[in-house]
């Protein structure tokens, strides 16, 4: 069983805040691990497992344009399963 069971990844365009601080936020209010953001004033990349990928998402919808939304749950995927 894994501990955060859904790899949420998008892209966000015109982000209000830059790399190092969205990272800290997203560090320090949610729950989750294998956290990667990267990207400038014009967009940035956000890779993160989390239990709760919509509380993500609308955090992420609240700093610019989210786009490229990909949430996939990585536990279907260890056993095997699809869908």
């Amino acid at each position: 069983m894994l501990e955060f069971k859904f790899d949420t990844q998008l892209l966000i365009e015109r982000c209000q805040m830059d790399e190092d601080a969205l990272n800290d936020y997203i560090a320090e209010h949610f729950e989750g691990d294998c956290l990667i953001v990267v990207g400038d004033e014009e967009v940035m990349k956000l890779h993160f497992h989390t239990n709760t990928p919509w509380k993500v998402l609308e955090y992420c919808a609240s700093l610019g344009e989210i786009y490229d939304i990909v949430v996939e749950n990585m536990q279907r995927q260890s056993e095997d399963l699809h869908g």
